[in-house]
């Protein structure tokens, strides 16, 4: 990733920026967004105590099981532990599973990979995360999924440096104005702000933890953040049979390491019959648990 000399600039709400440059959308009021370059990215903040959460089950209606599949002699939900770790920002991370008598064998993992783990509702993922929030305290929360196992350790680092950029800001994702691959996607959101949405948050949003933050942008600052060349194309997320097909090539060729987003996809650029292997996959929407 690269970051440009002179910062980018673009309408209130524009997204567009030059090939090779990253940028983010920051909020000077509720809604409004203006688009700057990483350049702006000072160590404010650097106090700030980031605590990750990894929301892990063994249950899934596409690919039952599918955090504990092996990756080169790895968990998925290991290789997702070790990208969060590797990116050097959290001062915690924890692992938030369930209570159903399933994911006891998440609960073995975690022991296994030396990970703090708190069990909390099925259906209520927000609830379990403010538990594991209130058990692992923290100024902010990084929210990870255990089906990425392809996260990219560099990808989290920035993210959480344009977060201590932004005095005063709520939430941070990849996701807002989408540049990376499914399964690579960062967010961040205040601990305060975590707390907000347990009190307010109903229906569909305490399963998608976030989403009552990012489509109610008028009660919360929101900041997108994007990365160039867009590479939204891309499909790196396990939860189908064709998700895992592709994941595990990839694995099979780079072996047991957290490969650099633009490696990989370069790479992929010469194997486009692997890259159609999952491209018809429909993606769930919001609604949908």
């Amino acid at each position: 990733m690269t970051t440009p000399a002179t910062p980018p600039t673009g309408r209130p709400g524009g997204t567009g920026m030059a090939a090779g440059r990253s940028g983010v959308r920051t909020p000077d009021r509720p809604g409004h967004a203006d688009l700057v370059g990483p350049d702006a990215v000072a160590p404010v903040g650097s106090d700030l105590r980031i605590v990750g959460i990894v929301q892990a089950r063994m249950g899934s209606s596409r690919l039952p099981g599918k955090v504990l599949r092996p990756l080169a002699g790895r968990s998925v939900l290991g290789r997702v532990v070790r990208a969060a770790r590797d990116s050097g920002v959290l001062a915690g991370l924890v692992v938030a599973t369930s209570v159903d008598p399933v994911d006891d064998a998440v609960v073995t993992e975690c022991a296994r990979l030396d990970v703090p783990v708190h069990r909390g509702p099925v259906d209520d993922v927000l609830g379990r995360f403010v538990g594991a929030l209130d058990a692992h305290p923290g100024d902010a929360v990084m929210r990870f999924t255990a089906d990425c196992p392809l996260l990219d350790p560099a990808i989290v680092s920035l993210v959480a440096a344009v977060y201590r950029a932004v005095p005063g800001l709520d939430y941070a994702s990849t996701s807002i104005a989408r540049t990376l691959p499914r399964g690579l996607d960062v967010e961040i959101i205040r601990a305060d702000a975590l707390r907000t949405l347990d009190r307010l948050a109903t229906g569909h949003h305490r399963v998608h933890v976030t989403s009552y933050a990012y489509t109610r942008p008028e009660l919360f600052r929101v900041l997108g953040v994007t990365l160039a060349p867009d590479r939204s194309a891309l499909r790196l997320t396990l939860d189908t049979d064709q998700d895992w097909a592709l994941v595990s090539a990839v694995v099979d060729h780079f072996g047991d390491v957290s490969v650099p987003l633009a490696e990989l996809a370069a790479w992929l650029d010469g194997r486009p019959d692997l890259r159609t292997l999952n491209a018809s996959v429909r993606q769930k929407r919001l609604e949908e648990s």
